[in-house]
């Protein structure tokens, strides 16, 4: 059965600020050496006034992985994400993204939003279903994987707010 991510993260800067630099290879280069674990790469990328899509991966060594995981996995395991925005308005956009675990049962999906606010700056929204097709442990696995989906957008969100405010 999946389990939900819902991530929320707030910035001062407007939306089409905050897409900008979301969907801009350079930023998402800078994001994947500062967090993106190893062998990070951005494999694909387009943006033009409608939207953008692009896909990453980046790696995880076996050794920073929990025991109960190392036991069910191949080794070191690859990460792939997908995400496609779609600009709505000015100040509007919805994505979604895809995550997948190369030689695991692990895998999530879901959408993303982010909007202008009333008060000036903007609200990131995602959620993500998690999804391990493992008996008996799967659900232990998805409890362990959505902690790490939720620190590493966490980390994503504060990078963001630390690359916009020396760029802008």
């Amino acid at each position: 059965m999946p389990h939900l991510v819902d991530h929320r993260s707030t910035s001062p800067y407007r939306a089409d600020e905050v897409y900008a630099a979301m969907v801009d290879p350079e930023y998402l280069r800078a994001r994947l050496a500062q967090i993106g674990g190893a062998r990070p790469e951005l494999l694909d990328h387009h943006a033009d006034e409608q939207g953008a899509h692009y896909r990453l991966r980046h790696g995880l060594d076996a050794k920073d992985l929990p025991s109960l995981l190392r036991g069910v996995l191949p080794g070191d395991i690859t990460v792939e994400r997908d995400e496609s925005w779609t600009r709505v308005d000015r100040g509007r956009y919805t994505g979604e993204t895809k995550v997948s675990v190369a030689g695991t049962p692990a895998s999530a999906a879901g959408g993303m939003r982010l909007n202008d606010t009333d008060g000036g700056g903007s609200e990131l929204r995602v959620r993500i279903d998690v999804t391990v097709n493992v008996p008996v442990i799967g659900g232990r696995i998805e409890s362990f994987v959505v902690g790490q989906v939720q620190s590493l957008l966490e980390m994503e969100s504060r990078f963001l707010q630390e690359w916009l405010a020396k760029t802008r």
